[in-house]
């Protein structure tokens, strides 16, 4: 569901900095809005958010290692994005007015349920929607067309709000619930990634499970290849398969790929 994040970490900055071997160049820049800091009292590089928080990617950056680290410019990230449409103006570059970007960048026209169809066709399956106890409440033209958290387009009839609280591709089900019924106490995440060493455990920090996502307090517990995330307050929309991200104020953790929401 977030293509971004592994792009960014196999395929982006790893080809740019072979490239950049290969011609002798010792830095990387890119336009994402984020920043880089090397803290000398650690012997380290930090991943810190933009400074625009409306703008900020370090989200989709989380994966970078210190490697990489050592080697990237972001000269965005200590602007705003008005600030670099109006430097672009004073450049005269054609792109200062050229409309912010959503789509992916790989599937031409953004019609990602159209490459779905013609990729991954088993995705797009008519199926049933269903209760958390396997009651079939309508149809689905096909789960990818869905999101944990949802509540429009469900087009199933109800005296209160239903959301989507799972997706459940072997049985081809979207499971719906109430809005306490997509609340998690937790969750757990795998694939892990530190920009540097992980703190010792547990340790407490704010934790992103979306991209636009605010951050929620919680606690954090590495296990091997996985770690546990305890929220401090019942967070909503917990979705398996995008990343949950650590943060230390406005510096990068770290983080994983969601494996599953807890709901004690």
């Amino acid at each position: 569901p977030n293509p971004c994040v592994r792009c960014n970490q196999f395929v982006r900055f790893d080809g740019l900095i072979r490239l950049a071997d290969d011609l002798g160049v010792d830095y990387v820049a890119t336009g994402h809005y984020a920043r880089v800091r090397y803290d000398r009292e650690n012997g380290r590089y930090d991943l810190l958010k933009g400074v625009d928080p409306q703008k900020d990617q370090s989200y989709m950056l989380h994966t970078l290692t210190q490697a990489h680290l050592a080697r990237i410019l972001f000269p965005l990230g200590d602007l705003t994005k008005p600030e670099t449409r109006q430097i672009a103006r004073d450049l005269s570059l054609p792109v200062a007015e050229k409309p912010d970007s959503v789509e992916l960048c790989f599937v031409a026209g953004g019609n990602y349920r159209q490459f779905l169809q013609e990729r991954v066709p088993e995705a797009v399956r008519a199926g049933d929607v269903v209760d958390r106890d396997g009651n079939v409440l309508g149809r689905h033209d096909g789960i990818s067309g869905f999101t944990v958290g949802q509540r429009k387009g469900l087009g199933i009839p109800a005296p209160d709000p239903r959301f989507v609280i799972e997706l459940r591709p072997r049985e081809n089900q979207v499971v719906v619930g109430s809005r306490a019924d997509a609340a998690a106490t937790g969750l757990t995440c795998s694939q892990l990634a530190f920009t540097d060493e992980p703190p010792e455990n547990p340790f407490a920090c704010a934790v992103k499970i979306r991209y636009r996502s605010p951050e929620r307090a919680a606690s954090i517990t590495v296990d091997g290849d996985r770690a546990h995330v305890q929220f401090a307050e019942p967070v909503w929309g917990v979705a398996p398969g995008q990343f949950a991200v650590f943060y230390d104020d406005d510096r990068v953790i770290g983080g994983g790929a969601i494996e599953a929401a807890r709901r004690d």
